[in-house]
């Protein structure tokens, strides 16, 4: 451990980290078993995530036997699904019936979910095994992962700065080497934000394109699964695994889904109108990260694509909607953690308001107690009108404004956050400031539209993400910008010196 000093920044091309592409054709030819590559990701666990921190639980027994019946399918020659053999974890706010369900806060630190969510169950029928639970802003609620009830996850490229949340502990995993894919929810940019920060892949996909059945919910009309992994091609093999509509969620819905991977093997962007609103470099996003951005959108311009100036005025609004709406709808659904239904049940209070003060006051962290305080101002008499009621008016604006520039262009593209991964404590005394590192991509979770993020280069060594924005359920468009962009570039072949083995 003494090789490799934590916090600095190195370059690595023609990485170890292998593709999901890569090892799914290892394992059909036979060079490698299920059960090595479950192996290679608990050794590389082991070596790495007392430092990191990505992970809640690792359920190793449960990966091994996975693994190994994965493994008597390929001896056998019998039909494999996609994702046959490749380990992956899953953010611990969606449901898993092996091992505990936390969402990262005490109130649910023995819970055991009694059914898979549709997501994970996808993965499953598809062959995947799943090796870990991952850590999380407590109940998705932050941008940082220092909210978790349980430590924060430290940013593999500098461990003395986030990795982004509240799906930090997947995207570390991701970029750590310890998994070669995960899952995330992003309500607001709890996916695209951390993968920005740690050089990974990260895709929100259009709301209801996966179920939401099995997600412990924080903003119901915002929250979405999506997937982590090192390459564009992955994340849309997993994406693809999981879409669709499905009758345990309401909110899923039955549009068709496009060959993602296929669309990325046919990528090309000549010919496409690119729109780059104007708003996502205004004043508050750091100049050098704004730069490199511009930057990847010349290549695009390089390629035959047309560049067009587009203007979304109500950006500057979608940090004030997205936390109105996400917060009263956050306020609702923590109604449930009252200690009779769920949290903790050894307790000494005897009235019941006493007793809902004990559960909720030492259950839950600061950012949760935050959302229940202003989610329930927000909706209450007197109040509703004049907060919630107007936040939702806005979204439908915003959602047409979107509307409105795709008439113009194909996709959008523009920074992910305003500033690069920040130290740990620097953000959390100031609330405000925190939600507005996440001002560039709630707008998009506002809209429900599709987005990802995919690296594009370093400031100071720290990781910059590109956002690819598209139309309601054209992630088939997304990948292939995306994916074009990608192979043209190294930056998802470089490994920050945490990772790399010995």
């Amino acid at each position: 451990m003494d090789k490799y000093k934590f916090g600095q920044f190195s370059l690595k091309v023609q990485p170890k980290m292998k593709t999901i592409h890569e090892l799914k054709g290892e394992l059909a030819n036979g060079t490698v078993t299920s059960q090595q590559l479950v192996e290679d990701c608990l050794k590389t666990i082991n070596a790495w995530d007392p430092s990191i921190h990505a992970f809640l639980q690792v359920l190793e027994s449960e990966a091994k036997e996975r693994a190994a019946e994965i493994d008597k399918g390929y001896q056998q020659e019998a039909p494999q699904g996609p994702l046959a053999g490749i380990p992956i974890a899953i953010k611990d706010n969606i449901a898993t019936v092996i091992g505990h369900t936390t969402a990262a806060s005490k109130i649910l630190e023995n819970y055991k979910a009694p059914f898979n969510a549709t997501a994970v169950n996808r993965l499953e029928q598809a062959g995947a095994v799943v090796i870990g639970k991952t850590n999380l802003d407590e109940f998705g609620m932050g941008s940082s992962t220092e909210f978790s009830a349980f430590g924060a996850t430290k940013n593999p490229w500098d461990t003395d700065r986030v990795p982004g949340g509240t799906s930090g502990g997947s995207a570390a995993a991701v970029a750590a080497g310890m998994v070669p894919a995960a899952l995330g929810t992003d309500t607001g940019g709890s996916i695209r934000q951390p993968a920005s920060f740690c050089s990974v892949v990260g895709v929100k996909p259009t709301y209801g394109r996966v179920s939401r059945f099995g997600a412990i919910s924080y903003g119901s009309s915002l929250d979405q699964i999506g997937p982590f992994a090192r390459t564009v091609k992955d994340a849309a093999l997993v994406l693809s695994v999981m879409a669709g509509s499905d009758e345990l969620d309401a909110t899923s819905s039955p549009e068709s889904v496009s060959d993602y991977v296929a669309a990325c093997d046919t990528s090309s962007v000549e010919g496409m109108t690119i729109g780059v609103p104007k708003e996502f470099f205004a004043e508050g996003i750091a100049p050098e990260l704004a730069a490199t951005v511009r930057q990847a959108v010349q290549w695009f311009e390089k390629q035959g694509a047309r560049i067009r100036e587009v203007s979304l005025p109500l950006t500057s609004a979608g940090v004030a909607v997205y936390f109105l709406i996400a917060k009263a709808e956050g306020s609702v659904n923590l109604a449930r953690y009252d200690a009779l239904r769920f949290g903790k049940m050894d307790l000494r209070a005897d009235g019941l308001l006493e007793r809902y003060m004990e559960a909720r006051g030492g259950g839950f962290g600061p950012e949760v107690k935050r959302t229940i305080i202003m989610g329930t101002y927000a909706l209450s008499a007197g109040y509703y009108d004049a907060w919630y009621k107007q936040a939702s008016k806005v979204r439908t604006l915003i959602r047409r404004e979107y509307e409105q520039a795709f008439k113009q262009v194909d996709i959008l593209l523009g920074p992910v956050a305003p500033v690069a991964p920040f130290l740990f404590g620097s953000k959390t005394d100031d609330p405000l400031e925190m939600y507005l590192t996440d001002s560039l991509t709630v707008p998009v979770s506002v809209a429900g539209l599709p987005a990802l993020s995919v690296p594009c280069g370093f400031v100071d060594g720290l990781p910059v993400g590109l956002q690819v924005i598209a139309p309601h359920f054209e992630e088939a468009r997304m990948f292939a910008a995306a994916h074009a962009y990608e192979q043209a570039h190294n930056w998802h072949k470089q490994e920050p010196a945490l990772s790399q083995r010995a």
